[in-house]
């Protein structure tokens, strides 16, 4: 049975499953250098990506739509195609120059007791010329199945507590069980929505803004996450937070611009700066989320369970690593996948649930699009180069490479397949990443490490796959390895291994050979703004480093790019 798993709101996507296996799953955004969180608003694109993978829309035996939309008039601010339905809601598509209206289930289930594995049943998916039946699950519901199905647990059968805190909804807790062929709903943890976190901070620092405040702008999260390193934990305003939560949330959206004005009133006259508010907020966050769910989990008596987590809070690597090191659970896991780059595969998987029984998808990371045949116009030199002949350059010459290899890494982090990578030994390092990639100089590059070395080099340094969890540098390393550290001393790591990442373990090992040292920076290759670079023609266009590594051949600008006079620029702005 061929499933087609559809998310046509911000994260479009398309994801086909045969049987369990994850044939692949094309986010938008990674095409034809698209803009971040690019929709489908065209049904033609689906027909696209599937030709692009050699199959059509006849091919399909289930098509599963990704639920969206809430309640209220905040959520129609956000989505503009959504129309509220009583028990359904419906989105606005197009079909080339033709408007329909597309029935889909709703954002989240309205009752406690509701089925969240609940399947609505449609017609009309009007693609090219002909219409075809569908199926809508809850957007919630995409959440659940994407984390568990593709979790460690699905594989053993096993029981697993799956919490999702999405940026519409409040933290919400369910128990999958896979005996019972049954999703038990727990409630909610606390009532704040995820965006909390995004509206709270454009009243604050580099993030403020006056008025329009950006509900749906999906980057703000992970700047903030980076620049409360600046800040310091100041506990003398928990009291703040916890007094104006427990007021009333009548109007979920809304409350999150409330929560900051309150606070900002409250403090008035007080000198606490900007970075300490943020870094304050999200430590009590922190806690109120580690509090409730320790709470929770022991009412449910289960011992040390299985944990997943989702939604686009589970981007958080410190409040994942805060859970991780609670000890409430025996394993947390978090997809690569967690926010809605993963709702078209959660959406699959689910009608895979309904329809086959199996909960647990056959699947990889570097499913994402195949590297796209585009070659470089003039100004740039091909010569064959073999990975340790690479990891001679990266260290001898100490200068960024655009490494592009195979099938592009699914969710929204660069995973060795669509990276800049760079030796990590130069202090100066992360300046130049951060120049070349148009950032703010607060913001950190990723290690990306054999994972046989990481513990003697991280605290903890455990397997992690997928760059979701912090991790401490060792004091015996921070000098050894300025480029990845933070300025808080942590990282996020991510570990690689042979059978995971063939060419970037071998690199890693022959970059080891020459230096002692088993990792390299990582950070994403990619347009400021855009998805992956699909082609190495995008890089060497976008021109921005000296060198491009595709499928052992390394190009070589010859108008080359003097990195002293980066670094310089840097240091002028930093001054």
């Amino acid at each position: 049975m061929k499933i087609c798993g559809l998310k046509l709101t911000h994260d479009g996507a398309v994801a086909l499953i045969d049987g369990n296996r994850l044939l692949f799953s094309i986010e938008l955004e990674k095409l034809r250098n698209n803009p971040r969180y690019k929709e489908i608003d065209d049904t033609q694109l689906i027909s696209e990506v599937l030709a692009s993978e050699g199959y059509s829309p006849d091919d399909i035996d289930v098509f599963a739509i990704d639920g969206w939309g809430g309640y209220d008039q905040d959520a129609l601010a956000i989505q503009p195609r959504l129309q509220i339905g009583e028990t359904h809601n419906f989105l606005t598509a197009r079909n080339g120059d033709k408007e329909f209206s597309l029935p889909v289930a709703q954002y989240r289930e309205r009752q406690m007791n509701a089925d969240v594995l609940e399947k609505w049943s449609f017609e009309g998916l009007e693609i090219g010329d002909k219409s075809y039946p569908y199926e809508s699950y809850l957007h919630v519901t995409g959440h659940i199945m994407s984390a568990y199905a593709t979790s460690p647990f699905a594989d053993r059968g096993e029981e697993a507590f799956v919490l999702i805190w999405d940026g519409g909804m409040f933290p919400r807790m369910y128990h999958f069980e896979p005996a019972k062929k049954a999703v038990r709903n727990l409630g909610p943890l606390f009532l704040l929505i995820g965006n909390i976190y995004t509206i709270f901070s454009q009243h604050f620092g580099p993030f403020k803004v006056k008025g329009g405040f950006a509900k749906d702008d999906l980057s703000i999260a992970g700047k903030v996450m980076a620049y409360i390193a600046k800040g310091e934990n100041r506990q003398a305003l928990w009291p703040h937070f916890e007094e104006i939560y427990k007021k009333s949330f009548d109007a979920p959206m809304g409350f999150a611009n409330k929560f900051a004005q309150e606070f900002k009133q409250k403090i008035k006259g007080q000198e606490f700066s900007d970075e300490d508010i943020l870094c304050s907020f999200h430590h009590y966050l922190g806690d109120l989320l580690l509090q409730k769910l320790s709470k929770k989990i022991k009412r449910q008596g289960k011992g040390t369970p299985n944990l997943c987590m989702a939604g686009g809070c589970a981007l958080n690597i410190k409040w994942n690593s805060l859970i991780r090191r609670s000890g409430l659970f025996a394993d947390v896991y978090v997809p690569p996948f967690p926010n809605d780059s993963g709702s078209a595969i959660g959406a699959a998987c689910a009608a895979m649930w309904y329809h086959t029984g199996s909960a647990a998808l056959n699947w990889d990371v570097y499913s994402g699009p195949k590297l796209e045949d585009y070659m470089p116009d003039q100004g740039w030199s091909a010569s064959d180069c073999s990975l340790e002949e690479l990891a001679r350059l990266l260290h001898e010459e100490n200068e960024p490479v655009v490494f592009l290899n195979h099938r592009a890494e699914l969710g929204p982090r660069a995973l060795g397949n669509r990276s800049i990578i760079a030796a990590p030994v130069s202090e100066t390092m992360k300046g130049i990443l951060n120049e070349v990639k148009h950032r703010e100089a607060y913001r950190p590059v990723s290690p990306i490490c054999l994972e046989e070395e990481a513990p003697a080099i991280f605290q903890p340094g455990t397997p992690d796959p997928y760059m979701l969890f912090d991790h401490v540098v060792r004091e015996e390393w921070l000098d050894r390895i300025p480029a990845i550290c933070h300025l808080d001393k942590s990282a996020r790591l991510q570990t690689i291994t042979e059978k995971r990442n063939p060419e970037i373990a071998c690199l890693l090992k022959a970059y080891k050979e020459l230096s002692g040292i088993p990792m390299l920076c990582n950070t994403s290759a990619n347009h400021k703004g855009a998805g992956f670079f699909p082609d190495v023609k995008s890089v060497t266009d976008w021109g921005r480093v000296n060198y491009v590594w595709s499928d052992g051949r390394l190009y070589t600008k010859d108008d080359r790019i003097v990195f002293s006079k980066v670094l310089q620029k840097e240091e002028d702005l930093i001054s």
